[in-house]
């Protein structure tokens, strides 16, 4: 499992943000060399964040880039440019079908093979933006073996629904819905939408909490200083790490005796309830939590 609490954009035409982009924390650094950039500085992006990725240290950090739709004259340069720098992943925006999702995959396969770069290593997160795209998103997360995450795009796709984004956002609970439940089924990370109002930290703090509650893995970020909101509310409390102790704890004692039943205070505990657990340990863990009621946690 790989956490994506946290994917900042960073454009692509920025150097002093992309050399800095590892110092904020976020889990997936996402270089955009799409909306992020002005059509005459398209070259010029794809060049900086080309050099970039071969010569900066980005520690742990997940690095993912946004390119241009592969219909537009750019979007076959950012992807060989990109997968010649050895980028982790490669996101596709204005996925509407499956076809989008074979199209990138056969063209970076073509690109690793050019550049020597072992086949599969490129991965791919599409990001959903359209009524047609939400219909398909089935279709979509299944399409690729390369596939780490489906994302929607929320500015795009209200407007193509011929509405606005509210603070409650009730025009995308559908459509977060089905990223979520296609992701789920395919077995994908599920990204939200930007908030775009970087000011509001109480309606950006609200909007975290509900795609928490939803499900979502994460959040996409265009500013440092959402990070440590969207980390705080993904943090589980002493509780949820408490059970969570207990609940591993008794798995590994049913494992050592070789009994398939695990059992906690005189109830059965089965699968999903320990995938939760594990869950909850590994954010825990990224949270910076290393004890709880004066004891350390034990997360192997």
């Amino acid at each position: 499992m790989k956490l994506r609490r946290t994917m900042m954009f960073v454009p692509g035409n920025n150097p002093a943000m992309i050399r800095d982009a590892q110092i904020y924390g976020a889990d997936t650094i996402m270089f955009d060399l799409e909306d992020a950039v002005s059509i005459n500085e398209k070259d010029s992006a794809r060049f900086l964040v080309h050099q970039a990725v071969k010569t900066i240290n980005f520690s742990n950090h997940e690095v993912i880039v946004r390119v241009n739709a592969l219909d537009t004259v750019f979007g076959r340069h950012d992807v060989e440019a990109m997968v010649a720098a050895g980028v982790n992943g490669i996101r596709l925006p204005k996925t509407e079908t499956a076809k989008d999702i074979h199209d990138m995959e056969s063209l970076i396969e073509q690109c690793e093979k050019e550049y020597g770069v072992p086949i599969g290593k490129t991965k791919l997160v599409a990001a959903v933006e359209s009524a047609l795209g939400v219909k398909n998103a089935y279709e979509i997360a299944e399409a690729s073996d390369r596939l780490i995450g489906i994302a929607i795009g929320a500015e795009d796709f209200v407007t193509n629904m011929k509405t606005t984004r509210s603070p409650e956002g009730v025009e995308l609970l559908m459509a977060r819905s089905q990223i979520l439940l296609a992701a789920r089924t395919a077995g994908i990370a599920a990204l939200d939408t930007v908030y775009s109002d970087v000011n509001n930290e109480e309606g950006f703090r609200n909007e975290v909490k509900l795609i928490k509650q939803l499900g979502f893995d994460g959040k996409s970020i265009i500013n440092p200083r959402q990070i440590d909101i969207v980390n705080e509310v993904y943090t589980p409390t002493e509780k949820e790490i408490e059970k969570s102790i207990r609940v591993i704890g008794a798995a590994k004692e049913a494992e050592y005796r070789g009994s398939g039943v695990v059992a906690l205070d005189g109830q059965m505990i089965d699968k999903p309830i320990i995938e939760r657990a594990q869950r909850v340990l590994m954010l825990a863990k990224a949270s910076g939590i290393r004890s709880v009621g004066g004891e350390e946690i034990d997360f192997e």
